[in-house]
């Protein structure tokens, strides 16, 4: 068994943030691939990714070429779905070797019994969004999109995106998620005692609060304005760090 950490990031939103951050996260990738014994995605690591019929989103070489550099070289790398990237698949599982999932999962990370999640559409609120969600996840939806040719459906998600809207201070709406997102964390503790650790992105507030001795929940927070992630040690606390690089 590897006695490296696990390295968890979330909200890198490549393709729609600030060149320098991009490069960031870039070189904290290489770093995670020789530090970690896996490495943990936690949503909108695009901020845009569909896979279309006729091929996937442009622009992206960069990180794929890395991501499969990691995998190639023995370490793990898991990506979950978040409200940008959810359509992932085929292309993201066989040709690049990540673990790609679209659901929340619970996991043992470090010896931490962790729930892992993106967060969106969890916690009181957000009510449209939700709605909004069933259609644009719906079978009829998707099939229609992976239709269309690459370089339409990216401007599409581009122009909805508005990613940069949050390169800026947290908005009083980003602030009230993650309110409404750490209760529903403590909750979620409190009801599964099983759980050591719950771990959500998607506000892009990072976020480290032990409920309980030895049971925490953490927001990794995002790469948009902060360039934090979290690092899980056998025996040791959680860490939220920042990427100094």
């Amino acid at each position: 068994m590897s006695t490296k950490p696990v390295y968890i990031a979330s909200d890198a939103h490549l393709g729609g943030v600030a060149p320098q951050r991009e490069e960031a996260f870039l070189a904290w990738l290489a770093h995670a691939g020789n530090a970690a014994s896996r490495v943990v995605l936690n949503g909108d690591l695009f901020d845009f990714w569909f896979e279309y019929v006729w091929g996937v989103p442009r622009g992206y070489d960069g990180v794929l070429c890395l991501l499969r550099e990691v995998v190639d070289g023995g370490v793990p790398v898991t990506l979950m779905g978040g409200n940008h990237d959810w359509w992932g698949g085929r292309y993201l599982r066989e040709e690049i070797g990540l673990e790609f999932l679209q659901s929340p999962v619970v996991r043992d990370y470090a010896g931490f019994r962790t729930f892992l999640a993106h967060g969106d559409g969890l916690g009181k609120g957000d009510l449209g969004y939700r709605a909004l969600r069933l259609l644009l996840r719906g079978r009829a939806t998707r099939l229609a999109f992976s239709l269309l040719p690459p370089a339409v459906g990216d401007r599409i998600g581009g122009r909805v995106s508005q990613t940069e809207d949050r390169w800026g201070v947290s908005s009083e709406a980003d602030k009230d998620r993650s309110a409404a997102l750490e209760a529903w964390a403590v909750g979620k503790l409190r009801a599964e005692p099983e759980l050591t650790l719950v771990v959500l992105g998607h506000t892009h507030i990072p976020r480290i609060v032990e409920v309980e001795p030895g049971r925490w929940y953490v927001n990794a927070g995002d790469w948009v304005r902060n360039q934090t992630y979290l690092v899980l040690e056998a025996g040791a606390a959680p860490s939220l760090r920042r990427w100094e690089g």
